[in-house]
């Protein structure tokens, strides 16, 4: 279908309108972190000189390195965990034909209305009894645990949205489910798995309650929780809080930036079919 040069003209017009209301307060803490510490205050304004050593200042007094480590070390250990155990699930509720099917499947979907706040309290005490707070497992398997509802309805629809007549062709030629899966679907679903992936990882970098309730020492501090502890330190020093949250968030969108195309081959080509 065609548009006019009118509607495509009305569109872009939206479409920036709309980039200008989301960039304006991007734009504004990353000129508040590039103002000088004296000359830093509330609003919009250019600095008289670029001050990029706030963010090496920042870095340093904040302890970003070990902060972004970990945050790290915790994003693609969820996001791992989530491919894995979503493709073998959305394979299962997708191909195969087992009691209950239909029922677990929806069951599994409340995970995606249930907020985490509903049950970090009593997720803590049963943690706790099992050793697990202030370590890494302690963010590892709640956060994969609240992504996968999202992930193996994602897989799911994928795997659904594949022509049944490649599989049942695969089948008539004696191939098993584990081939049927790892060598006929997964090589095709790359793009599906990268937009789950990054989803997942935008998400579990964000993730802020679950490491303030389960971690209690500095070292195993993420990104977020430690920007949070270094603005209550530093509440009255607004460039290098804004100089702080730029670094926080930047690992996210460079690789956003990096892998958008195949995000957006993702987004327009996964889930179609319910």
């Amino acid at each position: 279908m065609r548009i006019s040069r009118f509607e495509a003209g009305v569109n872009y017009t939206l479409l920036g309108v709309f980039a200008i209301f989301a960039l304006t307060p991007l734009v504004g803490v990353l000129l508040t972190a590039l103002t000088p510490v004296a000359e830093a205050r509330s609003g919009f304004g250019l600095p008289s000189t670029l001050a990029l050593g706030n963010f090496g200042e920042a870095w340093q007094r904040g302890h970003f390195g070990d902060y972004m480590l970990n945050s790290v070390a915790v994003t693609l250990g969820v996001v791992a965990l989530t491919i894995v155990l979503s493709v073998l699930a959305g394979y299962a509720f997708a191909t195969m034909r087992f009691p209950g099917r239909t029922v677990l499947f929806y069951v599994m979907l409340l995970g995606l209305m249930l907020p985490v706040e509903a049950f970090v309290i009593p997720l803590y005490y049963d943690l706790r009894g099992v050793g697990l707070t202030n370590t890494y497992w302690a963010l590892l398997l709640p956060q994969t645990a609240q992504s996968l509802a999202f992930g193996v309805f994602w897989m799911r629809n994928y795997f659904l949205s594949f022509p049944t007549s490649v599989l049942e062709a695969g089948r008539v030629d004696g191939a098993t489910d584990r081939a049927l899966l790892w060598r006929v679907l997964v090589p095709s679903a790359g793009p599906a798995m990268m937009t789950m992936g990054l989803l997942v990882g935008m998400w579990t970098w964000n993730e802020f309650l679950l490491p303030l309730i389960m971690i209690s020492g500095e070292g195993l501090r993420t990104a977020p929780l430690g920007l949070a502890f270094f603005q209550g330190q530093h509440a009255t020093e607004q460039s290098l809080l804004a100089a702080a949250a730029t670094i926080v968030a930047l690992p996210i969108v460079v690789v956003y930036l990096f892998l958008q195309r195949r995000f957006i081959a993702g987004m327009l080509g996964g889930a179609v079919k319910g």
